[in-house]
């Protein structure tokens, strides 16, 4: 039988579900075979055929999508097998080598490893289009394929998984994609820990364990300790930034939810230790050391007689089981409770101790390391859950306690009277009796906000509630804003001369608030209670960098290298000060928000901005596709800690060449020619109205993606459009024009002006700049999967003719305009230099393609039959090519 041969999934992988998916169509939609295999168009469909005929595109896209992902698991394996550990791009085993031969010493490298953080971040507002079913039925098929790919199967078992498999397509098919109501904060909160039970949590000790594994190969005999440097934080239910969703008890509820799954994690270990730490005292003879120690751990567990009774000469079963008795204590609020993760970590170092003293190693490093490392990464809370607000909720709120306590005396944010109020306040230690019967909704919600973070950073674990992320940092008054009301609401170590238990983040997001932050910082570390305070933080000031809003703002290549320059101003400013300065990167899935590849931004970052410590967003369908399987989640996780290890310790070739100078001051020029030529674009008489109704921008709101509104304040403006709904919208209609506008008309008038020599820079600066690369490969993909033709069919729908034919005139010019020039620049034809990338979308291009123009039509569609039954059915189609355009592009925003 077909089914029962050997797949070789290089050749047959894709085509074996392909036939299944056509076999799973057939049976209920004969007619879509047709469509899936290229023989008939959407467009053609008589209009009750459209939602099974995108039902089935966006399945089959599914379906590569999960393939893809297997084949680049097997492939890193295969190169890992044949050439070696080393030769893995991105690996620990790469960058250790590299260090190794280097030249660096294993007293350096201890002293990198003791500085390391690195902190992924799932952030509150998911750009996921795909509910968590359908993602828990791509993880089976993927499985189901892991299973397929071994050898030892007879036929009749072959065939069982092929059924299984054809099983999965069938639940997927019949599942939708669409929410059908948008979902809440709660649901979110349970997204985000999905991937935490199903893969971080195991992923991260194995992620040590590669690290570890290379440094025993690469220096061996060196003692060198490998800390637990992943710090992982959320911002779901800490998110408020206009989203009114987001009240003080739901994130208490987030708190209390982290914490319950760190917690049931360590007591399923635990559990795990009591069933197999069987070694009997009789047969091995322990430490007479341990015997206090076991002793102590059975007094504190409360439940000494009993331990002792069921175990008798058992000794570690018994201490793993006084372990076991504290965490349920710890659990459920019992007198035996750990007072804190550190007292876990001493209890199972003490445990590890004692079976390497008996010859136990093996069963150390398998069953007690794992869990250490946990302990070390997850705490009591498995993420630190930041808080974000925007200044200007902040500063309303503040005013209103200002006029509250002092009506007859009012004073305004942003003038002289108010930042003096401030900063009296603060130097005073002033306190408010605050009347909570008097405030405003938003002012009591704000406040009773603090009053959680309060109530947490003195719990059971000071880590549980992470930062106060500011958005929209507009000065440094906005900061000490939050600081204030943390004081008023007793966040304050000790009156006057205290520190403030809360790290306080500022967000700078657009490309104004990136130029002005090297001045805010400086303003703000100014301020003694704000040194004492980042003085008991380590002398570390976080600072939070938007590449969303100032690319929206400014255009792609303009918001990176204001990105870049920004980084290097507020290290310099935190040198002043003597304060170390970390960046927390608020990146997105697509290029335009900051996606590039990981290991290749961060070797792109500028030189000292890493220093062994960043922060990255992990954002809507960028953490399902890292996530969603342990083998990926593992290399993503790599990736990302192996790219700071390797920005940290730097190589002889890291130095900053002796062209710096030049090239940034060719790239200010570019920067400032291309954020000049993106202005013009937005300055467009009717550019609003373009944008409006030649992309699905007002319908996106219809899927129901995230608990977050798509405009922070209502307003309809761009300026008040979130960066997410931004790119998504320009993504649907496949200008793209987000991660490569603007360039093109740089590149010219720097060409023009400069002539040759201008020519010879910029191909010095492809070769040797890794940030000019960077954004050169990033555009040439997006340019590659951006279409002009297909754009103008979307330029038809704006009701003023003359104003879309203008605006999409000067669009398709700078598209022509940037492809001819990065092709002269890289000496190929666009995307050549990214063959997998290229053979991907181009697999997909004929099938998008088609999904556009019925798109287009079913736009036009929604948009004509106002209240009809016809635009029901129409609606629904468009919401479903919108998932299928996202899934064939593999991000929404």
């Amino acid at each position: 039988m077909e089914q029962s041969r050997r797949i070789n999934f290089r050749e047959d992988e894709r085509s074996l579900l392909l036939r299944l998916l056509l076999q799973v169509a057939s049976a209920r939609e004969p007619e879509i075979a047709a469509v899936l295999t290229g023989r008939r168009s959407l467009v053609s469909l008589a209009p009750e055929q459209r939602i099974p005929a995108l039902q089935a595109s966006g399945v089959w896209f599914q379906l590569l999508a999960i393939a893809d992902e297997l084949l680049a698991m097997r492939a890193r394996r295969e190169l890992e097998q044949g050439a070696g550990f080393d030769e893995v791009p991105g690996s620990f085993a790469s960058v250790v080598a590299q260090m190794a031969a280097n030249g660096h010493s294993a007293q350096e490298v201890q002293a990198t490893l003791n500085e390391l953080c690195v902190g992924p971040t799932m952030t509150a507002h998911p750009t996921e289009a795909k509910r968590v079913t359908v993602l828990e039925i791509h993880r089976r098929i993927y499985r189901k394929l892991t299973e397929l790919d071994q050898p030892r199967w007879a036929p009749r078992e072959r065939d069982l998984l092929i059924a299984d498999l054809e099983s999965e397509i069938e639940l997927l098919w019949m599942t939708g994609e669409l929410r059908l109501e948008r979902p809440t904060v709660e649901r979110e909160i349970a997204w985000g820990l999905h991937f935490f039970r199903e893969v971080i949590v195991e992923a991260t000790p194995q992620l040590y364990g590669k690290l570890q594994g290379a440094f025993e190969r690469h220096y061996p005999g060196e003692p060198i300790r490998i800390p637990s440097f992943m710090r992982y934080a959320s911002w779901i239910g800490g998110d408020r930034d206009g989203n009114p969703n987001v009240t003080a008890a739901v994130t208490a509820h987030a708190v209390t939810e982290y914490r319950d799954t760190a917690m049931g994690w360590y007591l399923t270990q635990v559990q795990r230790l009591v069933t197999v730490l069987s070694a009997s005292s009789n047969v091995v003879a322990l430490p007479t050391s341990f015997k206090p120690v076991l002793q102590t751990a059975l007094d504190k567990s409360g439940q000494a007689h009993l331990i002792a009774a069921r175990n008798p000469d058992e000794p570690l079963r018994q201490f793993a089981s006084a372990l076991l008795a504290r965490l349920e204590a710890t659990r459920n609020g019992g007198m035996a409770a750990y007072h804190s993760a550190e007292a876990l970590r001493a209890d199972l170092n003490g445990l590890s101790c004692v079976l390497e003293a008996i010859g136990g190693r093996a069963v150390a490093k398998r069953f007690v390391q794992p869990l250490l490392w946990q302990v070390g990464s997850f705490g009591f809370r498995t993420v630190s859950l930041d808080i974000r607000q925007n200044s200007t909720v902040v500063n309303r709120v503040l005013a209103e306690l200002f006029a509250l306590t002092n009506p007859t005396d009012p004073v305004a944010a942003g003038t002289p009277q108010w930042s003096a109020r401030i900063r009296a306040a603060i130097s005073q230690g002033e306190q408010l009796e605050i009347d909570a019967g008097r405030l405003s909704p938003e002012a009591g919600e704000l406040l009773s906000t603090f009053s959680v973070i309060r109530d947490h950073t003195s719990g059971l674990d000071a880590d549980a509630v992470g930062s106060f992320v500011l958005s929209m940092t507009r000065s440094a008054d906005d900061l000490l804003a939050v600081y204030l009301l943390a004081q008023y609401c007793g966040l304050s170590t000790s009156p006057g001369g205290g520190t403030i238990r809360l790290r306080i983040v500022p967000l700078f997001e657009t490309i104004a608030d990136l130029q002005a932050a090297p001045g805010i910082l400086n303003d703000l570390l100014g301020v003694s209670l704000v040194r004492r305070t980042v003085r008991d933080f380590g002398a570390r000031q976080e600072i939070m960098l938007g590449y969303s809003d100032s690319n929206k703002d400014g255009g792609f290549l303009a918001s990176n290298w204001e990105l870049a320059k920004a980084q290097k101003r507020l290290a310099a400013v935190g040198h002043k000060h003597k304060v170390r300065i970390s960046f927390f990167h608020g990146r997105g899935g697509s290029v335009s928000r900051g996606g590039a590849p990981t290991g290749r931004a961060i070797a792109a970052q500028p030189e000292g901005t890493v220093a062994g410590i960043m922060r990255v967003t992990e954002q809507g369908e960028v953490v399902s596709s890292k996530f969603a399987n342990r083998g990926t989640g593992l290399n993503q996780l790599e990736i990302l800690a192996a790219g700071v290890l390797a920005h940290s310790v730097g190589s002889p070739g890291d130095v900053e060449p002796k062209e710096a100078p030049e090239f940034n001051e060719a790239l200010e020029a570019l920067a400032g020619m291309s954020q000049a030529s993106y202005a013009g674009l937005m300055a467009e008489p009717g550019f609003l109205d373009y944008f409006n109704q030649a992309s699905p921008v007002a319908e996106l709101a219809l899927l129901k993606m995230g608990s977050r509104p798509e405009r922070r304040f209502g307003a309809s403006g761009i300026a008040d459009l979130r960066a997410i709904p931004w790119v998504f919208a320009w993504s649907q209609n496949r200008h793209l024009l987000t991660g490569w506008y603007g360039i093109g008309s740089a590149l010219s008038a720097f060409v023009t002006v400069r002539g040759e020599a201008g020519r010879e820079l910029l191909a010095r600066m492809f070769e040797h700049s890794r940030f000019f690369r960077l954004i050169v490969d990033e555009a040439e993909k997006t340019l590659y999967q951006s279409d002009m033709e297909i754009a103008q069919l979307y330029a038809r729908l704006v009701s003023d003719s003359d104003a879309a034919r203008r605006i999409y005139a000067r669009i398709a010019a700078e598209y022509e305009l940037t492809r001819r020039l990065i092709g002269d620049l890289t000496g190929g034809d666009l995307s050549a230099r990214f063959p997998m990338f290229k053979r991907r979308f181009d697999n997909l291009r004929r099938q998008m393609d088609d999904i556009h123009r019925l798109q287009v039509d079913l736009l036009r569609e929604v948009r004509t039959n106002t209240g009809t039954v016809d635009q029901k059915r129409a609606t629904d189609a468009l919401l479903v090519s919108i998932n299928c355009i996202s899934a064939g592009l593999g991000w929404t925003g």
